[in-house]
């Protein structure tokens, strides 16, 4: 796997993070960990409609709830 991003960086906690697996199976190959060591895999179609979201503004009242 190879890392793309880290998500918090402040801490030495294990910050989630993501992760692209071209090895794994194409409904997989992007992985996110959260620093509880948990996993969420997906395909890069998967993400690309989050990333989509999160460009039109879709997701941008998540960050107001606490």
């Amino acid at each position: 796997m190879r890392s793309i991003a880290r998500f918090c960086g402040q801490c030495s906690c294990g910050c989630p993070e993501l992760f692209i697996d071209h090895e794994a199976p194409e409904e997989r190959q992007v992985v996110i960990t959260d620093d509880f060591g948990q996993r969420v895999e997906m395909s890069i179609d998967q993400f690309g409609s989050i990333v989509a979201a999160a460009k039109s503004g879709a997701l941008d009242d998540l960050a107001l709830v606490h």
